[in-house]
């Protein structure tokens, strides 16, 4: 359903403060919105007008009382999180738009059906680390963190910046917390993206820190620098490249497997046949880069072909409208997507001007040789 509409949106219970917040200073954040969605917005006091289509008008509704909410609790509503914000609600259905009250059914490779609420389920998981909570974005990232907590193995699949790996490590950080897991490991291949570094000094963590840098970062951010040595000297959080995983059995474990696009086939079989009783696995990756020599399959690629039909094995697929990062990070996602089309449609028209080709030539020696 579309269409041009207006819809007026009441905020007074807003104070004057908290509305200068949530506008931003010279309206810079009704700006970005406006720009974002492509709809108009005329605030009249606590009043705002939103017109435009109708799918970006439920949208401006849903940002403009999420970011009310921000306002009483905050008096700084940084840019980050009102792109944040918005890339939520763009990730989410338009029905959950257009029909608020009605959950809405979404459905993956696995016919696994949840029902997401456009509201309601927002700030329905919340992941605890000792420097707060972290919170999934949209149904997709909601989706994703429920499913690593109620599976045992599961892959997050898509673009970069969409939150793959930094939840998955959050949930890792979440249940090392409550006790539920005894160590986590950081997994990832070794492979330079398109560079040849060389040999590299230093002891087996020291060669791979550069490879495992995200992984690092992120849980700097949920445990602190000091926290973070601390439990990698008791070997609570192990640092290990994927080549060494051959040979043990991983028991009360978080394993993430990270940059997966870039193992074999063999080696992906053999970090899947790792995990043992009381442990998980979080396998992530995109497949569209591959930095392998060229001519090798990669085993994600192949690992979710094969294990797609498993019941007990989720797979979460993202793309670019569940980007967190900056906005043109997911332009550049879909921009590279349409000319992966492009290519591939102008590759499948060569073969069959081919094909075409050498049919004629056969058509005319069959002739000939019948004259």
């Amino acid at each position: 359903m579309t269409g041009t509409v207006t819809r007026k949106v009441n905020l007074d219970f807003l104070t004057s403060p908290q509305l200068r917040t949530l506008v931003g200073e010279y309206n810079n954040h009704l700006k970005y919105i406006q720009d974002r969605l492509g709809i108009h917005i005329n605030q009249r006091q606590h009043k705002f007008i939103l017109s435009g289509d109708l799918t970006a008008v439920e949208r401006g509704d849903f940002i403009l009382n999420k970011l009310a909410d921000e306002a009483q609790t905050t008096d700084d509503l940084r840019p980050e999180e009102l792109h944040l914000i918005i890339q939520a609600s763009m990730s989410r259905d338009a029905d959950n738009f257009a029909s608020p009250a009605v959950p809405s059914k979404q459905e993956d490779n696995n016919s696994e059906d949840i029902a997401y609420d456009a509201e309601a389920n927002y700030d329905s998981i919340a992941l605890k680390t000792r420097k707060g909570k972290i919170i999934p974005r949209g149904g997709n990232q909601q989706r994703y963190v429920k499913r690593i907590l109620t599976s045992d193995v599961s892959f997050g699949v898509g673009p970069a910046g969409t939150g793959k790996t930094y939840l998955a490590v959050a949930c890792a950080v979440d249940m090392l917390e409550r006790n539920e897991i005894e160590r986590i490991l950081l997994v990832r291949p070794a492979v330079e993206a398109g560079e040849k570094l060389g040999f590299l000094p230093g002891d087996l963590t020291q060669k791979i820190d550069p490879y495992l840098r995200p992984l690092y970062d992120a849980l700097y951010e949920m445990l602190g620098f000091e926290k973070v040595g601390k439990l990698i000297e008791k070997q609570i959080i192990e640092i290990a490249p994927l080549a060494y995983m051959r040979g043990r059995t991983l028991n009360n474990s978080f394993v993430i497997l990270d940059e997966a696009q870039n193992t074999t086939p063999e080696q992906m079989k053999m970090f899947l046949t790792r995990l043992g009783f009381g442990s998980r696995a979080v396998i992530t990756g995109d497949v569209t880069q591959v930095d392998l020599p060229r001519g090798h399959k990669s085993g994600l690629a192949q690992a979710l072909q094969i294990l797609g039909k498993i019941d007990e094995i989720h797979i979460t697929k993202f793309d670019s409208k569940d980007v967190v990062r900056h906005q043109l990070v997911q332009k550049i996602v879909e921009a590279y997507g349409e000319w992966d089309e492009e290519q591939e449609a102008i590759k499948e028209a060569r073969k069959q001007a081919r094909r075409a080709e050498q049919e004629r030539k056969q058509a005319e020696a069959e002739a000939n040789n019948k004259s």
